[in-house]
């Protein structure tokens, strides 16, 4: 069970460079950034659960304060009931998170990518290897497991960073848009992994995207951001009937804008 209670966070902008006399008079003042006003979601197990929103809603930056990266400037923030501020290394300990960036160390193989983050999560070199080798099989990595990973594409790397982040087994999986720059192949690749964690082995799953096929294929329940908040929950039917539409992209349109004008 993954759960954000109307978190918050904004950033401090630079301020702006001043020139000539005014530089000398009066320094300018910075400003502040509100990336996300108010977001609240409840993923619960063996379900996929969808963050979707537009570009700079504020999808990324909620998921980086349930990982710890960030500290929300409010609401809560818990991973199997642990808090993520006061026990961080216990609710991290919990989760496989696959961020918007796949550093892998090139020299090494995929088998060595994922093993080297076993031991770091704790496990013994057999069942690190165990382990890379149950999901070079659940992820279709068998053809370059013991390839450097120094020259793969989009998708091997991905697939690879996702196995990274599976190793130790946890019962949360937070995904931050896994399948931008993939190909059709890679995708599709992705999704059925998904539903097998999903439904086979009972994981929670939380994953960003803005892309409404996606939520249409994968998702139990979607969380639609617009603007740093939260504006509607519910499975796919039931925002196409809260928002009184027949297709999800004019349901997601008319909650996440409230009408195609503003969008546009």
């Amino acid at each position: 069970m993954i759960t954000l209670d109307q978190i918050a966070k904004r950033f401090k902008a630079p301020a702006p460079k001043a020139s000539g006399l005014g530089a000398l008079l009066k320094k300018p003042a910075a400003s502040w950034v509100e990336a996300v006003k108010s977001v609240s979601l409840q993923a619960g197990n063996g379900r996929i659960t969808g963050l979707l929103g537009p570009n700079g809603a504020g999808k990324t930056t909620s998921l980086r304060m349930l990982a710890g990266l960030f500290q929300p400037d409010a609401g809560r923030i818990e991973v199997d009931g642990i808090d993520v501020l006061r026990e961080p290394q216990a609710a991290l300990a919990r989760m496989g998170i696959l961020g918007d960036a796949h550093g892998l160390y090139p020299r090494l193989t995929a088998r060595e990518n994922i093993v080297y983050f076993g031991r770091l999560q704790g496990l013994s070199q057999e069942q690190a290897e165990a382990r890379s080798e149950a999901l070079s099989e659940l992820l279709d990595l068998k053809k370059v497991i013991d390839r450097r990973a120094e020259g793969f594409s989009q998708g091997e790397r991905m697939k690879t960073a996702l196995a990274r982040a599976l190793v130790h087994d946890p019962a949360n999986i937070v995904l931050d848009e896994p399948t931008n720059g993939l190909d059709v192949l890679a995708t599709r690749s992705l999704r059925e992994a998904l539903r097998v964690l999903a439904r086979e082995q009972g994981k929670c799953i939380v994953f960003s995207t803005h892309i409404m096929q996606e939520v249409e294929y994968l998702c139990d329940e979607v969380v639609v951001v617009s603007r740093g908040s939260s504006v509607a929950r519910g499975t796919v039917d039931e925002l196409k009937q809260q928002a009184g539409c027949e297709r999800f992209e004019d349901a997601f349109v008319a909650l996440a804008f409230g009408n195609e004008k503003e969008a546009a």
